[in-house]
């Protein structure tokens, strides 16, 4: 056999042989624990999102998703870390916005790409934010806080729970939107904002609705809610208004969290991960469970926060740019 007939056959023979394993990946998989990095601490909205979605997800796996806290310089420790891991469908990232689009927009030279480094799997909640208020604060919607602050452009602050972090951008775009500016203060942290929220060192904040409830919940409140900043409003504050209800028609200011694996996990068994987290969105469980931590159920598949992403991050861009917005 010439040389050039024989290096065909070959290639024709190892085809014929790889054939029947085509689809190994899926069928194998998985045959060990599957990581599920949260780059946050433990406690908050991610965690606890995370841990109530990867016990139903190992569940319709076979095989446990082990939860790893790999929190740092908001979020980026632990979304370097899977953007660097094995493309085998063995490590998956839960996180935020802040990881895809806000911190793209504030941080020209991160480990990581938020287009070309990860592949959605699918979107499991919303973080609904809120406008909060001191209860001493003679303010109680978002028409009486536009009007005062117009009557005193210089007089009134707000906390966030960091600079850069969603919080700060749903402010920013608030502001904008209303034709008001409040001067913006930079916890490090929920707590310490809502500490100074409670004792009256700050006026208003804006923070997570599942951060809000348990001090609105108290049997004497130190702060009250002014608007929720998402587009609708939140289950577990039903009686306050939205920004758009609040003669702001349109506007949207929340967070929204993800999971992703590595880029380049093979076809079949993305398919499987996709597969699996869509059955497990569908229990109740999930359900009641996200909100009655203050988060809200919200389903997109891979395409859909794959094109939300994409739609996002310039919009982030600019409203980083239009308002300064720096990390510290």
């Amino acid at each position: 056999m010439k040389p050039r007939y024989e290096k065909r056959f070959l290639l024709a023979m190892a085809l014929v042989l790889l054939a029947p394993w085509a689809g190994v990946h899926a069928q194998g998989y998985p045959s060990k624990p599957v990581q599920l990095v949260i780059p946050f601490p433990p406690g908050g909205a991610t965690d606890i999102a995370g841990r109530l979605v990867a016990k139903k997800l190992g569940e319709r796996l076979g095989q446990p998703v082990v939860i790893d806290n790999r929190p740092g310089a908001g979020t980026v420790v632990g979304a370097a870390f899977v953007a660097k891991a094995a493309p085998d469908g063995y490590t998956l990232l839960i996180s935020s916005g802040s990881t895809f689009t806000v911190n793209p927009a504030l941080m020209p030279k991160l480990p990581y790409d938020p287009i070309k480094s990860f592949e959605p799997v699918g979107m499991v909640a919303r973080v609904p934010l809120v406008l909060l208020a001191n209860v001493d604060v003679p303010i109680n919607d978002l028409k009486q806080l536009i009007t005062a602050v117009r009557a005193a452009p210089d007089k009134y602050m707000y906390g966030s729970f960091g600079n850069g972090t969603t919080g700060h951008f749903a402010g920013e775009m608030l502001w904008s939107t209303t034709g008001i500016k409040l001067q913006h203060i930079a916890y490090k942290g929920s707590a310490p904002a809502m500490n100074d929220l409670m004792a009256g060192q700050i006026p208003f904040t804006i923070d997570t609705v599942a951060a809000a409830l348990p001090q609105l919940k108290a049997a004497k409140p130190r702060i009250k809610a002014i608007a929720v900043t998402g587009e609708s409003r939140a289950t577990q504050m039903p009686t306050v208004a939205t920004v758009a209800e609040s003669g702001f028609k349109g506007f949207s200011a929340d967070s929204w969290l993800a999971i992703a694996t590595p880029k380049g996990v093979p076809a079949d068994v993305k398919a499987k991960l996709q597969k699996a987290l869509a059955d497990t969105m569908k229990d109740p469980e999930i359900r009641e469970k996200l909100i009655a931590n203050g988060l809200e159920y919200a389903w997109e598949p891979a395409a859909a926060v794959s094109a939300r992403i994409e739609n996002e991050l310039p919009r982030m861009r600019v409203i980083a740019l239009r308002s300064n917005i720096r990390i510290d």
